[in-house]
């Protein structure tokens, strides 16, 4: 072999190593690079909602996708719609999802929002035992809850001022009955907490459909639907001064989107056959 040069296997073992070497540098640059790139602190974004999304699952399935494309953490607070917009007054909460048009309109009208949107709808139902102990199946809504407390059979509300509570009020002012007495049953809690003592008390209760396909479990059936004042429209508003405001009008641009109305529609489908809410931003 003449000075100055390798043999072949010498000069391949040296050349493997300076491959080796480059890339391990290039693997270092990328995860460096990757590690700078992630964020490294999320926003809170307070969202207070209807329990009706969350004992559905809903917001399992639209929160992940938000927070994939924002820099925010959405921290949900569940309670009834009315405590949901007194805690978006003491600006204690950036974002709203609820359902009680009259007390949204009101929220707005007061000064409370700066933007309220439609996000979607689904219905209240009357549900009770199966053998409908006060014969109300095919009644309107006002007469199937006039015959219930005439009969004095068992009724369960939540009487928390949620967006069902104020539409069963609602009902019960149209059916011109002041609901009281032993057969009324307060619970004051959520949808599910109410559905569930509903079912032990074997009495009837409102609804929102999708809560209800949510726990269909319970001993209880829809006895009284598909009536037009019993339709359950969702609203989504951003809090006028929220401590996130780009994260709050983030989360309504979202949720009104074309992805987050995707989301919404087929939500439900594979698990119960049917959606439990109907998109309805673009309407």
């Amino acid at each position: 072999m003449k000075p100055g040069k390798l043999a072949f296997p010498a000069r391949a073992t040296i050349l493997l190593c300076l491959v080796a070497a480059i890339s391990a540098m290039c693997m270092a640059g990328c995860s460096k690079k990757a590690t700078v790139s992630l964020p490294k602190e999320r926003t809170p974004l307070v969202l207070a909602t209807t329990t009706s999304t969350a004992d559905t699952g809903l917001l399992s399935a639209i929160n992940p996708a938000f927070e994939a494309k924002y820099p925010y953490q959405v921290k949900t607070i569940a309670v009834g719609t009315g405590e949901a917009l007194k805690l978006g007054e003491k600006k204690e909460a950036d974002v709203l999802l609820v359902h009680a048009r009259s007390s949204e309109d009101k929220f707005m009208a007061d000064g409370f929002g700066t933007r309220r949107l439609d996000v979607m709808y689904n219905d209240f139902v009357l549900v009770g035992p199966k053998e409908d102990p006060a014969g109300i199946k095919g009644l309107k809504p006002e007469e199937a809850l006039a015959k219930v407390a005439a009969d004095g059979k068992p009724f369960v509300t939540r009487g928390d001022d949620s967006g069902t509570h104020k539409k069963e009020k609602e009902l019960w002012k149209a059916a011109g009955v002041k609901a009281e007495g032993a057969w009324y049953i307060s619970t004051g809690q959520g949808m599910g907490a109410t559905l569930k003592v509903a079912s032990e008390k074997r009495g009837y209760t409102l609804t929102d459909r999708g809560t209800y396909l949510a726990t269909k479990s319970l001993e209880l059936e829809i006895i009284v639907a598909k009536h037009p004042s019993l339709l359950n429209p969702y609203g989504v508003i951003e809090v006028k001064g929220a401590k996130n405001a780009e994260g709050a009008k983030a989360y309504a641009d979202f949720i009104t989107s074309a992805e987050g109305q995707k989301i919404i529609a087929e939500f439900g489908k594979d698990k119960f056959g049917q959606p439990l809410f109907f998109p309805s931003a673009a309407k």
